[in-house]
C-alpha cells in the first residue's frame, strides 16, 4: 500500500441538464448532456502519486460508473398494497 500525504482535497461537480415538455400534457422529458468534476488537492507528494490516487478514486466511484455506463433501471409500482 502506498502512503501518500494529502493535506486537503476538494471536488466540485457540475452538470448540464435539460427539462422539456409538459407534465400536464404527458410529454415531459429530461436528460443530462454533460457532467464535469474538478479536483483540488494540496499535498507535498509528487504529481504522479496524486494523479494515481485520484484515478483510483474515480475508478472506485459508483456515481462515475453510473454516469459513464448505461445501467438498467428496474422500477416497480405498488398501489394500495398491490403491485401493478
Amino acid at each position: 500500500m502506498r502512503k501518500i500525504v494529502i493535506d486537503e482535497a476538494r471536488v466540485h461537480v457540475e452538470m448540464d441538464y435539460y427539462l422539456s415538455g409538459s407534465v400536464l400534457a404527458g410529454t415531459v422529458s429530461s436528460g443530462v448532456t454533460e457532467v464535469r468534476s474538478e479536483f483540488e488537492v494540496g499535498s507535498p507528494a509528487p504529481e504522479a502519486d496524486i494523479a494515481y490516487v485520484v484515478r483510483l478514486a474515480k475508478n472506485g466511484c459508483f456515481a462515475e460508473r453510473l454516469v459513464e455506463t448505461a445501467v438498467p433501471i428496474r422500477s416497480t409500482l405498488t398501489l394500495n398494497g398491490r403491485q401493478i
